[in-house]
């Protein structure tokens, strides 16, 4: 079901109910309800979690849900009711040996197209993901929330996924922000996924259970 709404006064809105990636197979595609905007949700959600463990995934099923939508096609959602948007998105960010990129000057590249979007209308929905994840951890924690601010004081809505849990503590700096996460769980040798978004922050790391799976000695 789409409802597609107004902007207006009321700003930018997205509201989910069992979002599912368009492409996923019905037997591996877990449904998640996502609520961003005036009168649904925070304004911005930053979801954590271990590798593999759904971030990047959720990020394209709201995006991808988000274009159908505003095309007029069928969503796979039980429910989406959204404003007037237009998206934007930080997935696959990747450097350039022949134009002597490296990833994180692409990342801020983007995100300096991203803010420029954001200041016209409609509002902006982002996507970001692993955020200035190609520095150092003090600056990653400073950039992140002065980019996050900018967005949001120019009415944009929108998901930031991150390993650094670190970033985190930036939902509690903006206020207008929540924290949402993706657990898994350590079976011998096996690493467990059932992809359901939670509240809050997630609370350890796969990335060594992983390691071992492959056979590296750690």
């Amino acid at each position: 079901m789409l409802d597609a709404g107004q902007s207006g006064a009321l700003g930018a809105v997205y509201e989910g109910e069992a979002l599912g990636h368009p492409l996923l197979p019905g037997d591996r595609c877990v449904p998640n309800d996502v609520r961003l905007g005036s009168g649904a949700g925070a304004r911005l959600l930053v979801v954590s979690g271990s590798n593999m463990s759904g971030k990047s995934t959720l990020l394209r099923t709201v995006g991808a849900n988000a274009v159908l939508a505003l095309a007029g096609a069928p969503v796979r959602a039980r429910r989406l009711r959204l404003s007037p948007l237009q998206a934007g998105a930080t997935l696959r960010i990747q450097d350039s040996l022949t134009e002597g990129r490296s990833r994180f000057w692409a990342e801020i590249t983007r995100l300096r197209a991203l803010m420029d979007l954001a200041a016209r209308q409609p509002p902006l929905l982002f996507l970001l993901d692993e955020l200035l994840a190609g520095t150092n951890s003090r600056d990653r924690r400073a950039g992140a929330e002065a980019v996050l601010r900018a967005l949001l004081a120019r009415g944009a809505v929108g998901l930031v996924t991150t390993h650094d849990l670190a970033l985190s503590e930036i939902a509690v700096a903006l206020g207008d922000a929540g924290n949402a996460h993706f657990e898994d769980e350590v079976r011998g040798d096996q690493v467990i996924f059932d992809y359901h978004l939670r509240p809050g922050v997630v609370t350890h790391s796969n990335a060594l259970a992983l390691m071992r799976a492959v056979g590296l000695d750690v």
